[in-house]
């Protein structure tokens, strides 16, 4: 032990040193508020609701390309914690863009590493919704600091397995709506009202299940980056034709440590049969079925998905 260390023990234990000097300083209190953050490529909209002390639950979004409206019923997890929203780049209130080259996944982890760092959130739990679970898969597979837990809710891990889910639910629609799927994907047509209007009828079964819509869904949708989810997804929830269409993340499910939750709904495009799949590949981890709900399990059950969340989150903090 070198002399400068020696004397700054001396100083703690004789008491001439506070307290915060031989202790490792707190992470910063986050305020209620919004605001921007400068990220590759752009700046990005956040908001933090809520406060405390309890470790803050930090939200990624679906699309890619659909803003974080859809997710405010979460907020109702604020009571205990800080909640933290932020629409992804070229989405929602965020820089908008149609520059396909920051349309990557190893670029909006660079976004989510960035975010977490400005707003100094040195311990965090995730939550990533959709294709929000990609980017919260790939953020763990860099073995980042911090993260306490992580909820994969209704999960795109594997995107050649949704398709095939997909192509299943299909097949539960009305012969006449199939009919129309197939001409237009087969002719291209995807702006032809038959066509968007057999799309509606998928989405009221599998998507969000609960009418009329809410304007929180509403407004997901009217800002939706078409150019960035149709050059990552494709035209649909069911034709996936984009840059993620062969993603696969099953082989390396089980490098993430942290303790996780999956969540679906029971009517789910991440069918509860695929998503029990995704948990039986990380040791330790939890199911959680919601039902009476599609894909947007926090709009369609929203007291039920948030008492599942809290549940959770209790539990990793020893609450």
């Amino acid at each position: 032990m070198n002399c400068k260390t020696l004397l700054v023990v001396a100083f703690c234990l004789l008491g001439l040193l506070t307290l915060g000097s031989c202790q490792p300083s707190p992470a910063p209190m986050l305020s209620p508020g919004e605001g921007f953050v400068e990220v590759p490529g752009g700046r990005v909209w956040y908001r933090i609701v809520g406060g405390g002390t309890a470790t803050p639950l930090l939200l990624l979004h679906g699309g890619p390309g659909a803003p974080s409206y859809y997710l405010n019923p979460l907020a109702a997890l604020a009571d205990e914690r800080p909640v933290i929203f932020y629409d992804q780049l070229g989405a929602g209130r965020s820089d908008h863009t149609t520059d396909t080259t920051l349309f990557t996944i190893d670029r909006f982890v660079a976004e989510l590493a960035a975010l977490r760092d400005t707003l100094g959130l040195t311990e965090v739990h995730l939550l990533g919704h959709s294709w929000g679970s990609i980017l919260a898969a790939e953020y763990l597979f860099t073995r980042p600091e911090g993260v306490r837990s992580v909820i994969l809710a209704s999960p795109a891990l594997s995107l050649p397995r949704w398709k095939h889910d997909a192509d299943s639910l299909l097949t539960t629609l009305p012969d006449s709506v199939q009919a129309a799927i197939a001409q237009h994907e087969q002719a291209g047509t995807f702006d032809d009202p038959a066509y968007q209007e057999a799309v509606m009828m998928f989405y009221g079964q599998f998507l969000a299940r609960r009418q009329p819509w809410s304007a929180d869904i509403d407004s997901t949708f009217s800002q939706l980056n078409e150019t960035l989810y149709g050059y990552m997804n494709g035209p649909s929830e069911f034709t996936i034709t984009g840059t993620l269409k062969d993603y696969d993340a099953t082989g390396r499910l089980g490098e993430i440590t942290v303790p996780t939750l999956f969540t679906t709904g029971q009517y789910d495009e991440a069918t509860p049969a695929t998503v029990r799949y995704y948990q039986s590949l990380i040791p330790g981890s939890q199911l959680a079925i919601i039902e009476n709900a599609g894909h947007l399990t926090m709009n369609d059950e929203p007291e039920r998905n948030v008492q599942v969340i809290r549940d959770f989150l209790r539990q990793v903090e020893g609450q």
